[in-house]
């Protein structure tokens, strides 16, 4: 088996006949509510309709993103409790892609009506609070960035003494994209950079490393697969393109996964999980964060993988076997993020370029409007022949995103 793939069972004992029994599934029929309507949403309908399976999002935007795909939305909050109950009604399991989903309504909701949650609101409940998530995977032996909580500045420039300049500052809730990061280069920055974040906030040592990378990593029914493992790019803290295979070394590589199996462990709960990593430049492996759900730096598996991060979320949380996650072929990713200088009915303009490129493809998520620097799509390319190189393959991504355009 290829040293950057993996899929082995996990054996509730020693014994093999402990493993899950095998069920007859049977399609169409099911259905997956899921919390959130947006592009994860979206992409979760596109893989859910060649299994049979059918999805209903819940979402507070009339016609969201998932709504042209989906079999039908519910408008309400994320925390609507009688929206949450009718999606329970309507569904065989409830699932979400978006971390703003009520975990006290979801567990409440599920347990009264009877239906399953994945991933358990408890991963939620880690999740939502950076500094509860750092806490939980450092008493659970997972390498983590060294880190503390924030009350005031001064624990800011303590940490500063102790990790060195500059350090990262970040909001223990809410932050996405970049937003609630704040790097803080010195003491005196430590007052503004803390009113910046305008609320709970923890700080953690600034990480030297070689590349980001992170493994998209699914756990079934007793069954855990991972796909191969990524390297990202980020700019302003915004992840802005991804190519497959990372350029690790193999020990690299086999570490991460060995990390990503043990946050599997920690966590509770059936899905796909995006797990961050940062690979240091002596190769260390440390975690930075963790998505419970299907992640931006997976979407290239649409074309590059076997199955798909969002096929193999549906599988999961159904309780399905899990599908193939071996390599297709090389592939880099380049997200189309609005160029745009304020906000606007959202055009893309000149996808020519992409749909006239062999071995590219161009996904648009359904956002009605462009906002200064909202991811809007994303381009993937994927080597067509065995001499084509992730550099390559970049590249042209890079070329791509470069020629589409927002603006007028």
């Amino acid at each position: 088996m290829a040293a950057h793939c993996r899929r082995f069972w996990e054996s509730l004992s020693a014994d093999t006949d402990n493993r899950p029994a095998m069920t007859t599934l049977e399609t169409p029929g099911s259905t997956v509510g899921v919390v959130g309507g947006g592009q994860l949403g979206r992409m979760l309908a596109e893989a859910a309709s060649p299994l049979g399976v059918e999805i209903v999002v819940l979402d507070p935007t009339p016609d969201c993103p998932a709504a042209t795909v989906a079999r039908d939305q519910i408008v309400a909050d994320f925390d609507d409790g009688g929206g949450i109950r009718q999606l329970a009604d309507r569904s065989d399991v409830l699932t979400f892609e978006i971390e703003l989903a009520d975990q006290t309504a979801l567990e409440q909701i599920g347990e009264e009506t009877g239906t399953p949650v994945h991933p358990k609101p408890s991963t939620l409940e880690t999740i939502h609070d950076k500094l509860v998530q750092k806490r939980e995977l450092a008493d659970a032996a997972i390498p983590v960035p060294p880190f503390r909580a924030v009350e005031d500045a001064e624990d800011i420039r303590d940490a500063i003494d102790d990790y060195g300049a500059p350090v990262m500052l970040k909001a223990r809730t809410g932050g996405y994209d970049g937003r609630g990061n704040v790097p803080v280069e010195s003491k005196a920055d430590a007052d503004a950079a803390l009113e910046s974040i305008a609320g709970p906030a923890m700080v953690e040592s600034f990480v030297e490393f070689e590349r980001e990378v992170s493994v998209i990593a699914v756990k079934g029914d007793g069954e855990v697969a991972t796909f191969p493992l990524g390297e990202n790019v980020h700019v302003d803290e915004i992840l802005r393109e991804t190519i497959v295979p990372a350029r690790s070394s193999e020990t690299a590589t086999e570490r991460a996964y060995e990390v990503a199996r043990d946050v599997l462990s920690a966590m509770d709960g059936r899905g796909v999980y995006g797990i961050e990593l940062f690979e240091t430049p002596d190769g260390e492996i440390l975690l930075n964060e963790i998505a419970p759900r299907p992640h931006n730096s997976g979407h290239w598996t649409i074309e590059g993988a076997q199955s798909s991060q969002f096929e193999q979320h549906v599988r999961a949380v159904l309780g399905w076997p899990l599908g193939s996650t071996e390599l297709r072929s090389p592939t880099a990713l380049a997200n189309l993020l609005a160029d745009v200088e304020e906000s606007r009915d959202a055009q893309l303009r000149n996808v020519d370029r992409v749909l006239e490129t062999p071995g590219a493809n161009l996904h648009w998520y359904g956002k009605r409007e462009a906002r200064p620097g909202r991811k809007m799509g994303h381009v993937t390319v994927s080597g067509r022949d065995e001499g084509a190189t992730v550099e390559a393959l970049l590249e042209t991504a890079r070329e791509l995103e470069r020629a589409v355009t927002f603006r007028s």
